[in-house]
């Protein structure tokens, strides 16, 4: 009977590979350390500012305060309650759905049109872009304040004209069946030029080509824009839409400077709606709720389109 051969013995491993390892981390960090020491401040900013923000107002929405100075209690989701139930907050949400399709099929609409016309480079091609991308330039507040000049009741630039044609001149701030309208045309007239620039590019990414092609076999400019430029553009459309609808959602300048929500509410946004519960009223749970509600409504929104997106080209 042979004995039983001793176990062998593990073999000691050797250091050398992992003091390679964390040298080269290590040389890799310095070498690094600059650029992230030039982010420290962006980054601290941004955690301050828009993460810690997004959290503090998760928290205030499930507390409640009565005054500036009282106590905060738990509350639960009573503040969601209260803003769903809310009829201002509805007629907000309705007056901004409203304000989003009225804004964005003109604003988009027109962007196209002017890119198909200036899509040609040359010199007066570039200074029309220039002219059209100009009223994006302007800020909100001053362009607010040239459009209230612009709908002053009987002096006004468009009562001057639309006089001539109307026996009755419309009050276009001051009446709750048109003032969201008005409202409209500032925010068409600020963003078409914007949204151009996308499908400006977008036109540059159409196949040459294709299009040499298709004029060769007798496609006019109608068929080429239907079946080749329209579909190569699908994915500039989709991303201007949201966009737009972003917009529509964030820009209340004009909102604050032409008519503070008014006449009756008719112009009242929902981000409105939160400053005057926050800021108004002090009611700060309920104006986190409605916070939420409107970024998780955003988020679901720009997730659905760009996951569309993904599908068409062929992601997962």
């Amino acid at each position: 009977m042979s004995l039983a051969e001793p176990a062998a013995l593990p073999v000691a491993t050797s250091a050398a590979p992992r003091l390679d390892v964390l040298k080269r981390l290590t040389t890799r960090f310095k070498a690094s350390l600059p650029a992230y020491l030039l982010l420290l401040p962006s980054l601290v900013f941004l955690a301050l500012f828009t993460y810690g923000a997004m959290g503090r107002v998760f928290v205030d929405a499930l507390y409640q305060r009565a005054t500036p100075k009282a106590p905060l209690h738990f509350v639960g989701l009573d503040n969601i309650s209260a803003v769903l139930a809310d009829s201002a907050f509805t007629g907000a949400v309705v007056n901004n759905l409203i304000y989003a399709v009225g804004t964005a099929i003109p604003s988009i609409g027109l962007a196209l049109l002017f890119a198909l016309a200036l899509s040609r480079t040359n010199a007066v091609s570039s200074a029309l872009r220039a002219a059209l991308f100009l009223p994006v330039l302007i800020p909100m507040v001053a362009a607010s304040a040239l459009f209230m000049f612009i709908f002053l009741p009987n002096v006004g630039l468009l009562d001057y004209y639309i006089g001539r044609l109307l026996p009755v001149l419309p009050n276009w701030l001051g009446d709750p069946d048109i003032a969201l309208y008005a409202i409209m045309i500032i925010t068409i007239w600020k963003n078409a030029g914007y949204y151009m620039l996308f499908f400006l590019a977008g036109l540059q990414a159409v196949p040459e080509d294709v299009m040499e092609a298709a004029h060769l076999d007798g496609a006019g400019p109608y068929m080429r824009l239907r079946h080749i430029i329209l579909p190569e553009l699908k994915p500039t459309f989709l991303f201007v839409t949201v966009i737009a609808i972003l917009n529509a959602v964030t820009q209340v300048d004009h909102v604050f400077v032409m008519t503070q929500g008014g006449p009756s509410n008719s112009t009242n946004l929902v981000l409105f709606y939160i400053y005057q519960q926050a800021v108004e009223h002090y009611d700060v749970g309920k104006a986190s709720a409605a916070t939420l509600l409107t970024l998780a409504a955003l988020m679901g929104l720009t997730a659905l389109s760009f996951r569309t997106m993904a599908t068409r080209e062929g992601g997962p």
